[in-house]
């Protein structure tokens, strides 16, 4: 119960001008596991890019993701393809298959791992009052996929850039207000799981939260 309530705390302070995050009880958590609430590539915690969430089986596990991009990654790492693709349709906050929405790629909204913004709606006019109000161009997941998969390796250079810096600094702040320990982790989603069960950082949330992860995982 501690540790709902610590997370709930998280997603609360994280919500605010976050247009991406939802209240935790607004978000549906399609994975399993003791990393259910991270994004399995980039660890990011998810109700906090909620309505860039998307969903997939890869080899039969089902997994979600902060975002197409890491979705796309997650699938290129493994040499292999996602399977019957979902998206949060930011009208319900429920997950739809990613081949009946309608996206609205390059909003004023903030964009999840990419320069460039992609929510996605359960209706054509919803998409169009969306894209109306914020600006953007409405595209079939095919074609979002395409285009994401086009600029994928400059995609996750970026990403890996700005990592890079997060997890340096991620290395200071473990230095500083955490525990040490011996264990090391393949994502950062599986060393801030083990972060919060163990207490590891004290009251450590959010950004600093992910940073050290990303440190840990490296």
């Amino acid at each position: 119960m501690k540790k709902l309530m610590l997370l709930v705390c998280i997603v609360a302070i994280g919500i605010a001008g976050n247009y991406r995050a939802v209240p935790l009880e607004s978000a549906s958590i399609v994975q399993e596991g003791e990393t259910k609430m991270f994004c399995n590539v980039c660890g990011m915690t998810l109700p906090m890019f909620y309505k860039t969430n998307h969903a997939a089986k890869v080899e039969g596990k089902t997994y979600q993701y902060c975002s197409i991009h890491c979705m796309h990654k997650h699938a290129l790492k493994n040499n292999k393809k996602v399977d019957t693709p979902k998206v949060v349709d930011n009208d319900t906050l429920k997950f739809i298959l990613s081949e009946d929405a309608f996206y609205v790629v390059g909003s004023k909204k903030p964009a999840t791992m990419s320069t460039i913004s992609k929510y996605a709606f359960g209706t054509k006019k919803s998409a169009e009052q969306f894209a109306k109000e914020f600006s953007g161009e409405i595209m079939s997941y095919d074609e979002v996929a395409k285009r994401v998969n086009i600029g994928l390796e400059d995609t996750i250079k970026m990403i890996q850039k700005r990592q890079a810096k997060a997890a340096k600094k991620g290395e200071q702040i473990y230095n500083k207000v955490c525990k040490k320990t011996d264990k090391r982790f393949k994502t950062a989603a599986e060393a801030k799981a083990y972060i919060k069960q163990n207490n590891l950082c004290g009251k450590l949330k959010g950004k600093p939260l992910q940073q050290v992860g990303l440190y840990l995982s490296r």
